[in-house]
């Protein structure tokens, strides 16, 4: 095999057409139509109306500005709840211990199960009456710990993390343990016979030399977040009442409604958050990995 072979520059001329027409030129239309009247009861036609939409998502409905709120708060919040029970996993079952890749199988097996299934299986699971969970607390006679997980205000985020992390921490991990099989072995030896212990290994040799690790799962993570949909619809469809609603339970709803050119504002809204999040943690990570 050649592996110096060239091939003809229009071989990219494929890709670059499917990127356009599948990727590209909707996302721009998108933007377009959030600047219109665009919905389904409209008998005039599509109108340009400017930045009412983005007017009205930030003055006129107080549950927009929610969902924009709990859409940054779930994507700060579900990666804190990930990424520490990850790395101290993935430290854990990096070491000799009998049966890691075992427990390392059934720590990432969540992270490939559908978010439809995930929902339906904890909706009965902290059903308040009927779940699992509240029953197990009954038979051991914990009944003070017994809480209505989905309808509760004080609880049904908690329940929402919970899952979230249930489902993601596995996936974490197996991006730290690739950082941690990286780092080479004579580093930790040098330490050893310097008399370093085991938290001084942690905090100058393996955090330090797991800065790519953490930039991945923070961009990946931070990404997800900002566009969560699956678990929150399925679990709670923003309830009770608007308190678990995020931008794309809104969207979807709107869109549902025909109110296309208000779905588009705020689909355009969350992307630009996103894109300007995920570059300010790249640059930020960037930095950090250079002095170091």
């Amino acid at each position: 095999m050649n592996n110096k072979r060239t091939y003809p520059q229009w071989f990219l001329l494929i890709p670059l057409v499917l990127y356009v027409v599948f990727f590209l030129a909707p996302s721009l239309l998108g933007i377009a139509y959030s600047f219109t009247d665009w919905n389904a009861r409209s008998i005039k036609g599509i109108n340009f109306i400017g930045l009412e939409n983005y007017i009205e998502v930030f003055t006129s409905n107080k549950d927009y500005t929610l969902g924009i709120f709990n859409t940054l708060r779930f994507a700060l919040v579900s990666n804190v709840v990930k990424l520490i029970p990850a790395l101290l996993l993935a430290v854990m079952l990096h070491e000799n211990l009998k049966g890691k890749n075992v427990y390392r199988t059934i720590f990432y097996l969540p992270s490939i199960l559908p978010f439809l299934i995930i929902g339906l299986v904890f909706t009965s699971i902290l059903n308040f009456k009927t779940g699992l969970l509240n029953t197990a607390l009954d038979f051991l006679h914990l009944d003070f710990l017994k809480q209505k997980w989905l309808t509760d205000l004080a609880v049904v985020w908690n329940s929402i993390f919970g899952v979230d992390a249930w489902r993601g921490i596995g996936y974490c991990m197996t991006i730290f343990l690739a950082g941690l099989n990286a780092i080479p072995k004579s580093y930790y030896e040098a330490a050893s016979i310097d008399g370093a212990n085991f938290f001084h290994k942690f905090f100058y040799i393996t955090l330090p030399m797991l800065s790519s690790s953490i930039m991945i799962n923070l961009v990946f993570g931070i990404a997800y977040g900002l566009k969560v949909f699956d678990i929150v619809y399925v679990l709670t469809n923003g309830g009770p009442g608007h308190a678990t609603e995020v931008v794309t339970t809104y969207s979807y709803q709107l869109y549902a409604n025909g109110k296309y050119g208000m779905s588009s504002a705020l689909n355009t809204i969350l992307f630009l958050v996103t894109a300007v999040i995920g570059v300010l943690v790249v640059k930020g990570m960037s930095k950090q990995e250079v002095q170091q």
